[in-house]
């Protein structure tokens, strides 16, 4: 029996609401879909303080799934939301299925999201983050630097963006075990075209012989293409364990 639920989990400068085309989709389907914000970011950017933390992260997600008291997950992370993802499979996976990165983070214990970073680019943002908010948040880039460039698709992202916060990309992820290890783990890659800084990620996915699968969209991809979004996941979900 395939799982019935998803947890869907954001990137950088977005929330939940970047996936309610792909929930539509999947709540068509019979699923049941949740796609939780993390705070200081999206509807929740109001409670934005200096003490959010990946570790922040990591705890808003297994709260929502244990006050939903959710179970048999198919757990999903996208880019940035893949760093925490892994720390929520790390805590609670007896209750996912499955865990999925869309072009996501894969971060081992230790690490932080700026550290898998090219240094230029890492260096790039830090200086961003400092001369915009004194180191605080990291501001949303343009639409066009996710890919999206058609007009109903920048109308719906570009408003809901928010600044995000940076101690999120400079504190470490804290595991007990390596990343995914024991569970049910597949890698999506966005690849048309492919986002630059997933490539460690996807090299990490191969190295650990997940099995890792392409669609042809870009980075943003919940936006960008639904469709094979949603058919890519419930696929996924469907393959018997």
């Amino acid at each position: 029996m395939k799982p019935q639920t998803f947890v869907l989990v954001h990137g950088l400068w977005h929330g939940g609401w970047c996936w309610s085309r792909v929930a539509e989709i999947l709540k068509k389907r019979g699923y049941r879909v949740e796609t939780p914000t993390n705070t200081g970011v999206g509807e929740r950017s109001h409670l934005l303080t200096k003490d959010i933390t990946l570790a922040t992260f990591v705890e808003d997600i297994v709260q929502h799934m244990l006050f939903e008291q959710l179970q048999d997950v198919v757990l999903v992370g996208h880019s940035f939301g893949g760093a925490t993802v892994t720390g929520v499979a790390d805590r609670i996976g007896d209750r996912i299925a499955k865990l999925i990165y869309l072009d996501g983070a894969i971060l081992e214990s230790g690490e932080t999201w700026m550290g898998l970073l090219d240094p230029a680019l890492a260096k790039a943002r830090s200086d961003l983050a400092q001369s915009s908010s004194g180191g605080l948040t990291l501001p949303p880039v343009k639409p066009d630097a996710m890919g999206v460039t058609k007009d109903e698709d920048v109308a719906f992202i570009k408003d809901r963006l928010t600044p995000h916060p940076f101690a999120t990309m400079t504190t470490a992820l804290c595991l007990d075990r390596p990343a995914g290890d024991g569970m049910d783990v597949h890698y999506i890659q966005c690849a048309d075209p492919p986002y630059a800084p997933a490539n460690l990620s996807l090299t990490r996915a191969q190295q650990k012989s997940w099995p890792v699968t392409q669609i042809a969209t870009g980075h943003d991809a919940m936006v960008l293409a639904p469709l094979l979004v949603a058919d890519e996941l419930d696929r996924i979900a469907s393959i018997a364990t």
